[in-house]
């Protein structure tokens, strides 16, 4: 499982690279804004026809990811009345990854980065480079964050999860959504989601391995949720990667986490309490 992990992992970087140097033709806008810092960093923007004060969904990309990617979950919120953002994280980026992986070796090379404290608070510093953006643009009725892997990691940390790095960012977000949810470890110790209060729904694939465990040690990030209304999604051969759109089995997974993030997302900006729906190949736990 986490050589297939790893495997997958090498596609990253090299899909990774490929991107920076092209665009797909299609309905995005790419901006750049600076940080508290100063350092400048790109967005990726989905726009929906309705811009008065829409639902704003922030996408935070796994290690290695960057803002061009998961086009499939921007243009499907865009199309559902969001203003869908995808985040540059530079310090975790693919030139970042790549700079670990030739020194340390795939595998201490990802770990460098993903166990690294100073990137997730630098990743709350372009979080909130890309709220401010928004800010100057609408005024949000509904904020998601939403993150896939190290961007996963990133969501339980600003929902508010017990961690190992004594991080405290300002969370402040109205829902919570995260692909590949990261179990106990070097980060976060056992039912760390105790201390999440906001609604989150977490998706994993039976197929979805990590650094540290299967997809039963990423469904142990479920463990402990206080409030109602939270979901669980386990998609049937899903893999880490197929949530970011790669890999043979792509489309299904792109489909169903489409489906769920957006049911889950609409019910909760109505006030509605979210009705899990049944789809084929997936187990959905709620609490």
């Amino acid at each position: 499982m986490r050589a297939t992990f790893l495997a997958s992992l090498t596609l990253l970087l090299t899909t990774s690279f490929m991107l920076l140097n092209s665009m797909a033709a299609r309905a995005q806008t790419l901006v750049h804004v600076k940080r508290s810092d100063g350092r400048i960093l790109a967005l990726m923007i989905y726009e929906p026809s309705d811009t008065k004060d829409p639902a704003v969904a922030i996408i935070s990309p796994g290690a290695g990811g960057t803002e061009r990617g998961y086009s499939y979950l921007g243009e499907a919120l865009s199309k559902d009345g969001w203003l869908a953002v995808v985040v540059e994280h530079p310090e975790s980026g693919p030139q970042a990854l790549a700079k670990a992986v030739r020194a340390k070796g795939l595998r201490d090379g990802l770990a460098e980065i993903v166990n690294n404290p100073q990137n997730y608070t630098a990743r709350f510093e372009d979080i909130a480079a890309a709220l401010q953006w928004v800010q100057k643009k609408v005024h949000p009725s509904f904020k998601a964050l939403i993150g896939h892997s190290m961007g996963a990691i990133t969501v339980q940390l600003e929902a508010g999860a017990q961690n190992k790095f004594h991080l405290h960012p300002q969370g402040g977000f109205n829902a919570y959504v995260a692909l590949s949810p990261h179990g106990p470890g070097v980060i976060f110790p056992a039912r760390s989601s105790e201390t999440i209060r906001s609604p989150i729904l977490m998706i994993t694939g039976t197929q979805d391995g990590g650094l540290e465990g299967d997809y039963h040690w990423r469904m142990k990030a479920f463990e402990g949720l206080p409030s109602a209304g939270n979901w669980l999604a386990l998609i049937k051969g899903s893999n880490h990667m197929n949530f970011a759109g790669y890999g043979l089995g792509a489309v299904k997974t792109e489909s169903v986490v489409v489906t769920l993030v957006t049911a889950f997302l609409d019910a909760l900006k109505a006030h509605h309490q979210p009705l899990p729906p049944r789809l084929t190949g997936v187990q959905l736990i709620t609490n």
